[in-house]
């Protein structure tokens, strides 16, 4: 009959391995989501490049400079501050990081005497937030997986109409920007006021007639820059879950694999050390009944 020790060892590697399973399964799904998600985000680069090349046309000199609220800048008094993080655990550092280094900043602008208006993406983000009694002003859940164009525009209307409003004087968005399947960078971002494109000064100088007007222009394409501009940064964001994810399942798969190894070499031990235990009491009884028999 096994040993106490050896039943536990075996449970801790039913156990283990029950796990490992979840991981495996975990990273094989992360693993099939990267592709697409890349693909989401070098298909809206080329839109929101499009955007600011129009921006740059309409707002140049040859227009005269035409102005907007969005590209208003004033005294800063008040920041807003969005934090693009995840909405599940289990993907190593990708959320601790981004929300880390907003935090930081939010505290280099209080410390600078500014007020911080807080909007928060994901659950992880909401918690942390929460849980150390910071203000969030508002939180968006269950996008970060699989972010679609309306959450991209549910953000950037209420920036905006913050923004407009007075309520907040700059925004500054911190998101994770994917490199590869195996960098992410934490990234920030002012998103509003909007900084003018400068000219790039590979295209011909033209002399362009507007109908509309370029502030009418403006007040159409502005917000859809925004839109654009927080869809893409929610596409990189969740490309970069994924792929934190897979990496951070990976490793903990390979774990496992070396937990149940150790294990097994554990209980096998025990197990043997248990057979030799027996052995020797079976020849030592034997030799015991040989000594009385003879006797």
């Amino acid at each position: 009959m096994a040993s106490a020790a050896l039943r536990d060892t075996r449970r801790r590697i039913r156990s283990v391995e029950a796990i490992k399973k979840i991981t495996r399964a975990m990273e094989l799904i992360a693993a099939s989501r990267i592709p697409k998600a890349v693909a989401r985000v070098n298909a809206s680069k080329p839109y929101t490049a499009k955007l600011i090349e129009v921006i740059e046309t309409v707002g140049g000199a040859s227009t005269g400079g035409a102005s907007h609220m969005l590209l208003e800048q004033r005294p800063v008094q008040t920041v807003g501050v969005l934090v693009v993080a995840a909405d599940r655990g289990l993907a190593g550092a990708y959320s601790s990081n981004i929300i880390r280094m907003a935090e930081q900043a939010m505290i280099e602008q209080r410390n600078a005497g500014r007020d911080v208006v807080l909007y928060t993406v994901g659950k992880t983000a909401q918690a942390y937030f929460r849980y150390r009694n910071y203000r969030i002003e508002r939180a968006w859940l269950g996008v970060t997986d699989t972010p679609g164009y309306g959450d991209a525009r549910s953000i950037a209307n209420t920036v905006m109409d913050a923004y407009g409003e007075g309520e907040i004087d700059e925004l500054q968005a911190f998101f994770t920007t994917f490199r590869s399947a195996l960098t992410q960078t934490p990234t920030s971002f002012r998103l509003l006021p909007i900084v003018p494109p400068e000219g790039t000064g590979d295209r011909p100088s033209v002399t362009y007639e507007f109908e509309p007007s370029p502030r009418e222009i403006l007040d159409r394409l502005l917000p859809r820059y925004v839109e654009a501009t927080a869809f893409n940064m929610l596409l990189e964001a969740s490309a970069s879950e994924h792929s934190a994810r897979r990496r951070a399942m990976k490793a903990a798969t390979d774990n496992a694999e070396e937990l149940i190894r150790r294990l097994t070499v554990q209980a096998n031990r025990a197990r043997q050390a248990e057979i030799t235990t027996a052995i020797t009491e079976i020849v030592g009884g034997a030799e015991a009944l040989a000594e009385s028999a003879g006797s």
